[in-house]
């Protein structure tokens, strides 16, 4: 089934591009790696002020990568989809594991303007005194004041790298002046770089940060066309309460039927019928406990 693309999805096609200079430049020296790490930053905040781009869908599924890769770096086999199901699936009662906190950590993070108070809900076995001693770590520059606080974080608790890269890029979309946490250092990291410090931890920061600004920039490109569609086809739904549960998409990277403000045939049927509809997907695989997402 196909449909005509309307003018606001057309009109996507303005959104820019990360101009090719920065990501096919081979820089090498600390000075040439932040001027593009700069240039990428500042490309991506233009991008993020664009009205077309869902900021909370694009940030919970930036929250799933950042986790994912936090996961990896703890050394645990949990990728994606048991991130999703750990976290989706659980019921009342159920507790959803180490990997599961991970994920949850980076999800509460994103939800809410960056505050102390909001990073404590994210992170509260650390308490608001702790989270604003080391968020206060860092100084100068956006991203010398995010590496500034990944060092002293590890440094004082070298376990805690959900927390420190958390906080990290707390400083950093702080620093740039950004409502909300937007997960970017985790995926560009590699585990190596955690060890480093000084100028060393600096430029793995801005290569990492290089890498995760070209990739938002195109998941945000992404997203705002699956959105735009997704926003098209809604008047087609009938169910009561599918305008709550069309918002449920526009603002997760996942959602259960049972989390519908349906009831779960109807939920199950208005999943089925966005799929047809190729407004969201199926995401699992599965035909059970299945989860879908824009």
């Amino acid at each position: 089934m196909t449909f005509a693309r309307p003018d606001h999805i057309s009109d996507l096609d303005t959104i820019p591009r990360m101009p090719a200079w920065i990501t096919s430049a081979r820089a090498e020296t600390l000075e040439d790696v932040a001027f593009l790490s700069g240039a990428a930053l500042n490309h991506l905040h233009l991008v993020l002020g664009r009205e077309e781009v869902p900021q909370a869908l694009l940030r919970d599924r930036l929250a799933l990568r950042a986790a994912e890769a936090c996961v990896v770096f703890s050394g645990r086999p949990e990728r994606a989809g048991e991130l999703r199901d750990a976290v989706h699936l659980l019921r009342p009662g159920d507790l959803p594991g180490p990997a599961g906190e991970t994920y949850l950590a980076w999800r509460r993070a994103v939800e809410l303007p960056v505050s102390i108070k909001a990073l404590g809900r994210a992170l509260p076995s650390l308490g608001p005194r702790q989270v604003a001693v080391w968020l206060d770590a860092g100084k100068g520059a956006p991203v010398t004041r995010a590496a500034m606080v990944l060092e002293t974080v590890l440094t004082e608790a070298p376990r805690a790298e959900a927390a420190a890269l958390i906080l990290a890029d707390a400083a950093l979309s702080q620093a740039l002046g950004w409502d909300h946490v937007v997960p970017l250092l985790a995926a560009g990291l590699k585990r190596a770089d955690l060890r480093k410090q000084g100028d060393d931890l600096r430029l793995a920061c801005h290569r990492a940060l290089v890498s995760s600004a070209v990739e938002t920039v195109r998941l945000s490109t992404d997203l705002a066309r699956r959105v735009a569609h997704l926003r098209a086809v809604a008047p087609k739904l009938r169910a009561k309460g599918a305008g709550d549960a069309v918002d449920m998409f526009l603002a997760r990277d996942a959602v259960a039927p049972s989390a519908l403000p349906l009831p779960d045939r109807a939920a199950r049927r208005l999943c089925d019928r966005l799929v047809d509809l190729g407004a969201v997907r199926e995401l699992t695989g599965r035909d059970t406990f299945r989860l879908y997402g824009v």
